[in-house]
C-alpha cells in the first residue's frame, strides 16, 4: 500500500466534506476511538460505518469550515499515522490500521488540547 498516497486522498476526501467520499477508506466493521466523539454522539468508542457516519455527519455540520493540512505520515506494518492541522492550527493525529482490503478496520483520532 502507498501510504503517502492514501494521505493525500485521506486529506483530499476531508476537505471535500464528501462524507460518503470520507467513509470509503472505512471498512463496514470499523472501530473508531475519539474523545472528541463522546461529547458529540455520547460515546468514545463507536462500531461500524453507520456510527462513524452519524458522527462525522454532526462534526460537519457543526463545523463548516473543517479543514486538515496533513503534516506527517509515519509508517507502520499494515497501518500508519497521518498528523494535520485543522482549519484553527490545532495538531492531531489518527492512527490507521488496515484490513487486508485496504481498508481502514481500527482508528484512534487524538487531538492537542
Amino acid at each position: 500500500m502507498d501510504f503517502e498516497a492514501f494521505a493525500e486522498a485521506w486529506e483530499a476526501a476531508w476537505n471535500s466534506h464528501d462524507l460518503d467520499r470520507i467513509l470509503a477508506h472505512y471498512s463496514e466493521n470499523i472501530v473508531f476511538r475519539s474523545h472528541k466523539a463522546m461529547r458529540l454522539v455520547g460515546a468514545g468508542e463507536l462500531r461500524g460505518k453507520a456510527a462513524l457516519r452519524a458522527y462525522w455527519a454532526r462534526a460537519l455540520e457543526g463545523q463548516p469550515d473543517l479543514s486538515f493540512v496533513v503534516v506527517d505520515v509515519l509508517h507502520g506494518h499494515g497501518m500508519l499515522v497521518i498528523t494535520y492541522r485543522n482549519q484553527r492550527d490545532v495538531l492531531a493525529a489518527e492512527t490507521l490500521r488496515f484490513g487486508p482490503d485496504g481498508l481502514v478496520i481500527d482508528a484512534s483520532a487524538c487531538h492537542k488540547p
